[in-house]
């Protein structure tokens, strides 16, 4: 009779370990048939310290597009995938918002081996503002490959704010008429002088940068 109830002593013991797998943001907006396949991904992401949020929200947004049970599990698998490739760019250090930004960048046509420089050239500062201008310039019709390669070039010397006036003017000569192509040649070149002219010495103290 004791033996008989060892099974379902295990099972009440289990219980609160199998509750605790279930993400509670999904219940009742994800449909059942992705429900459990998606904790499953959370439960594997957690393991190997990946974000859960972006899983979350990516989940939750196909859900309220009215995708399929199907095409949210394969929307949440791919950006599991993409985290890990970009997690492996920036390293395990990266943040939530670095990882983010740095699949909207893998989304847009950067590689890798791209991503990866970005980390080497911009050794202990963020990352998160240089991922996003990349997938931005891209949005903005600039080609792929020449969009990461502009913001290789201002990796060494620029900072977050250098990157967002980069992106604002490359963005305003597109609305003004220029081709993204011709946009971004020249504002990568007045960039780039900018950026080497104030670290260059100056008699008299050096001159402030000028907005690339």
């Amino acid at each position: 009779m004791r033996f008989g109830m060892i099974p379902a002593l295990i099972l009440l013991a289990a219980a609160p370990t199998i509750a605790r797998a279930q993400e509670p943001r999904l219940v009742g907006r994800v449909p059942d048939a992705a429900r459990a396949r998606i904790d499953a991904i959370l439960d594997a992401a957690r393991v190997r310290g990946l974000p859960v949020e972006p899983l979350v929200d990516r989940a939750l947004e196909g859900a309220t597009k009215g995708a399929l049970a199907a095409a949210i599990v394969a929307a949440v698998t791919r950006l599991r995938d993409e985290l890990v490739v970009v997690r492996g760019a920036f390293g395990d250090a990266a943040s939530t918002a670095e990882l983010t930004a740095g699949t909207s960048a893998l989304r847009a046509g950067a590689t890798a081996e791209g991503l990866a420089r970005l980390r080497k050239l911009r050794p202990g500062q963020p990352l998160t503002v240089a991922a996003a201008v990349m997938a931005d310039l891209v949005a903005a019709g600039v080609p792929a490959d020449t969009a990461v390669g502009a913001v290789l070039a201002l990796a060494h010397d620029a900072d977050d704010a250098d990157y967002i006036a980069f992106r604002r003017n490359v963005q305003r000569d597109i609305v003004l008429g220029a081709s993204p192509a011709a946009a971004l040649a020249v504002r990568i070149r007045l960039a780039t002088e900018a950026l080497g002219a104030s670290d260059g010495p100056q008699s008299g103290g050096s001159p402030p940068k000028r907005k690339p």
